[in-house]
């Protein structure tokens, strides 16, 4: 998940109503009980070609060693998965096209990616890398539609000055009484549910297994030096959190044979507060380990186990190591140029496309 601003006006990518609006707000309430389909593990199941999906929360920036203009690490979740499953080294078994900025409309439409020179370059559409014989797709999307996490994490802090005890965030983007930033996950989910549909239509056989998005804030206490929210925001940030995996979740259960893997409560007592346990950063960017509030190497490796064991129902062969960790490939100049640039200019991994808009409050 890249992470950005937006302005509140018309929705602009699922056209739902302003009834469709207030009624996803209501649902809050529902979203810390996220669960995904009851698909038993495929024990004994072998893949033979994975694709994996997904924004920067899959992609993992400045997670050594990134590639390409997506900031994309071979210390992902993907490429930890990849050689969990023996497909990391075999040629044509493993794609990854997760890409920093991506939303869900990135499926189906090029993605505008920065460069050295400032110009922008297009990344195909994700769904490009899907063939019939595709019989794996993680998808870790949803967080960088209508730029909720993007307005929560860059733009809340803004506030905090105003009512640090308060929740002046949650009050901004509370308009005649609708939380536009809840009601906007609405048709995130709806966005979900469309590209699940889309997936399964491209390869039908696969096992489609929706990622959902790691804890970021604790369920009590605060940390202001790391996630600069005012005392009452942390809540308000966290239940986000929790209705954006319930977005995940829903659309996993939208049609048959989808998978959902939590990584928000196996991520207790791991998040940006929880010092050196952290599975995702804090509001400082680390040039050698991640993007400010992205997931760290740590969190990239837990998550991969989930989806392993969900996949397998065995915990993965903990002596494996990413090709990071144990045989390092000489990055390009056009990798070296990227990290460099990166690393100057750590916000890249917002979205370079025009912004969606927050559905309107009435």
């Amino acid at each position: 998940m890249s992470l950005a601003c937006a302005t509140v006006a018309s929705p602009a990518k699922a056209g739902a109503s302003d009834s469709d609006s207030q009624t996803s707000a209501s649902k809050t309430s529902t979203a810390s009980k996220v669960s995904g389909p009851r698909v038993a593990p495929l024990a004994g199941k072998t893949f033979t070609k994975y694709v994996a999906l997904g924004d920067s929360y899959s992609a993992g920036p400045l997670i050594p060693w990134n590639s390409s203009w997506c900031f994309r690490s071979n210390n992902n979740y993907p490429s930890w998965l990849a050689t969990q499953l023996g497909l990391y080294y075999k040629s044509g078994a493993f794609t990854d096209v997760t890409c920093s900025s991506a939303e869900t409309t990135h499926l189906t439409q090029p993605q505008p990616t920065p460069t050295a020179d400032l110009n922008l370059a297009n990344q195909a559409p994700q769904l490009d890398a899907l063939t019939l014989d595709t019989d794996l797709v993680t998808v870790g999307l949803g967080g960088n539609d209508y730029s909720v996490f993007g307005n929560m994490v860059y733009e809340c802090p803004k506030y905090r000055d105003s009512d640090p005890t308060g929740s002046p965030c949650k009050d901004h983007y509370t308009v005649n009484g609708v939380d536009t930033l809840t009601a906007a996950l609405g048709n995130t989910e709806k966005n979900l549910k469309r590209a699940v549909k889309a997936i399964r239509e491209r390869s039908p056989g696969a096992t489609i297994v929706m990622v959902g998005y790691p804890r970021i804030l604790p369920p009590t206490g605060y940390c202001p030096d790391v996630v600069p929210l005012a005392d009452g925001d942390y809540k308000w940030g966290d239940s986000l959190n929790r209705r954006l995996n319930l977005a995940v979740s829903n659309a996993a259960k939208s049609i048959p044979n989808v998978q959902y893997v939590d990584t928000y409560g196996p991520g207790l007592g791991h998040d940006a507060c929880a010092g050196d346990a952290a599975w995702v950063n804090g509001q400082s960017t680390n040039l050698l380990a991640a993007v400010s509030y992205h997931p760290f190497a740590a969190g990239m490796k837990a998550e991969s186990s989930l989806i392993y064991k969900q996949l397998t129902g065995s915990a993965p062969n903990a002596a494996l190591k990413v090709p990071a960790a144990s045989k390092q490939r000489t990055s390009s100049k056009t990798d070296q140029d990227a990290q460099k640039w990166l690393r100057s200019h750590p916000k890249a991994v917002l979205p370079t496309s025009p912004k969606a808009a927050l559905p309107k409050s009435p």
